[in-house]
């Protein structure tokens, strides 16, 4: 039976294009064990393709309403086609990472047949190291970020010995993989319209601080739930279909010390990495605004009377917010102090808040953010610069059939108003950071490597390490 997308699904579905792909992936890279009964990893996947099961959810493909072009629900394909979704590509030997992400880049360019389930899934071998990557993508209206980047660990062990074990597709992911429908997630604009008016009308009082204190920080640049003054765009370029991604891990032994010496969090030297690494890339092409960037950042909140985050759902339990990066300061120990400040404020501030007044605050937020995928453009109001996202990764080593999963990174779909992503993942002892951007809008993202070890040095340097 038909399940109906939620509204801002709808119009991801709606406006994507060849120019515009809408989908989010993950790449993870695969150490093969040494054994001498090591399986070969394609091998493994040319057999998984061979047996041909497919779990319900890789069969889910959308399907626009012959009533209404603007509803589309998701339906369950009987017969899919294996050859097409399962790919397998081989670098040249010996392979190089920067081979393998200027391939990535390509199939994270292309956009997805809207006729067939919305989801692919290639092995590339070929590196000199042995390793292999598995490059997953489906479309946004599918999964989000995380789900995608989870849905490659879901098949995953913690022994090494361990074979047979199943292929992606052959399993059924967790409940954050469910298809948002019509009762969940964002929703239309006039039901955010309609939710900020009920929730001023009917909590009157208690709404009116967290509205004026909202309201306030977007007014004057400070960070906070929502912000209508960013800086200008990152890079003044249009945003076309060619991307490029690319990634790189640190250790998170090198991270936390940094922290530690800060009196910040683990996500607050990720954040000003990121923030000296901008602003190295910006400066070395002359594109440095005199006002600090502003990245979105998700943030978990626990609110008041709920001691237990169990009760909550992960929609619940974390809030998009805008940081500033201060850009504008030179000093990388002065960012860092003033981003975990920063933090620190706007955690308090959602942490003190109720469900009526965080309510509010998501709909101040949306309604900008609806507008704007209605128009095509900004909304009425100028979008963050970037978003930088810290997600929760495997804590220990993981396994597929006896395949070490030696680095996880998320990877997401750059957008007309936001040209570059990073998304960072913890994994066992590092940290991966995944950059996705618009080759037009961010060209030489491959060089916010180099600016990320950069700013990493200077920030050990600057703390005494």
């Amino acid at each position: 039976m038909p399940v109906p997308t939620n509204p801002i699904d709808a119009l991801r579905l709606r406006t994507a294009s060849a120019e515009h792909p809408l989908h989010v992936g993950a790449l993870a890279l695969l150490s093969p064990g040494h054994e001498t009964d090591a399986p070969d990893i394609g091998e493994i996947f040319a057999a998984a393709v061979e047996r041909d099961r497919i779990a319900e959810f890789w069969r889910r493909s959308a399907q626009r309403s012959v009533f209404s072009p603007t509803r589309w629900s998701w339906t369950t394909c009987a017969a899919v086609d294996l050859d097409y979704h399962v790919q397998t590509w081989a670098l040249p030997r010996p392979g190089t990472e920067a081979e393998l992400w200027r391939l990535v880049s390509r199939l994270h360019s292309e956009q997805l047949d809207p006729g067939r389930p919305a989801w692919e899934i290639h092995l590339i071998e070929g590196l000199a190291d042995g390793r292999y990557g598995v490059y997953l993508k489906a479309h946004h209206a599918l999964l989000d970020r995380p789900s995608a980047a989870r849905l490659l660990e879901d098949g995953l062990t913690g022994d090494p010995s361990a074979r047979d074990t199943a292929a992606p597709w052959e399993l059924e992911p967790g409940d954050a993989a469910e298809p948002r429908t019509h009762g969940s997630g964002l929703g239309s604009l006039p039901t955010l319209v309609a939710s900020a008016t009920r929730a001023a009308v009917t909590d009157g009082i208690r709404v009116l601080p967290a509205l004026a204190d909202t309201l306030d920080r977007a007014m004057r640049r400070c960070s906070g739930p929502s912000t209508v003054t960013a800086s200008r765009p990152l890079l003044d370029a249009p945003v076309g279909s060619a991307r490029a991604v690319t990634g790189r891990s640190w250790a998170l032994e090198r991270l936390r010390p940094v922290a530690e010496a800060s009196d910040a969090t683990v996500f607050d030297v990720v954040l000003a990495m990121c923030a000296g690494a901008l602003r190295r890339h910006l400066t070395a092409r002359d594109g440095l605004p005199p006002e600090p960037l502003v990245a979105l950042v998700p943030v978990p909140i626990q609110r008041r009377g709920e001691p237990d985050a169990s009760v909550r759902t992960p929609e619940e339990g974390v809030r998009p917010v805008t940081c500033s990066l201060a850009t504008h300061l030179p000093d990388p120990a002065h960012r860092l102090a003033a981003i975990s400040a920063t933090m620190r404020d706007v955690r308090s501030a959602l942490d003190s808040a109720d469900r009526a007044q965080l309510a509010t605050m998501s709909a101040l937020r949306g309604i900008p953010r609806a507008i704007g995928l209605l128009t095509g453009g900004d909304g009425p109001v100028r979008n963050p610069n970037v978003v930088i996202t810290g997600l929760a990764g495997p804590t220990s080593r993981l396994y597929w059939n006896s395949a070490h999963l030696s680095a996880l990174y998320p990877l997401s779909a750059p957008a007309r108003a936001r040209p570059l992503t990073i998304t960072c993942m913890n994994n066992d002892t590092q940290v991966s950071f995944g950059l996705a951007g618009s080759t037009r809008a961010t060209p030489a993202l491959s060089a916010m490597l180099g600016h990320l070890d950069c700013e990493l040095e200077a920030l050990e340097a600057a703390v005494g390490l």
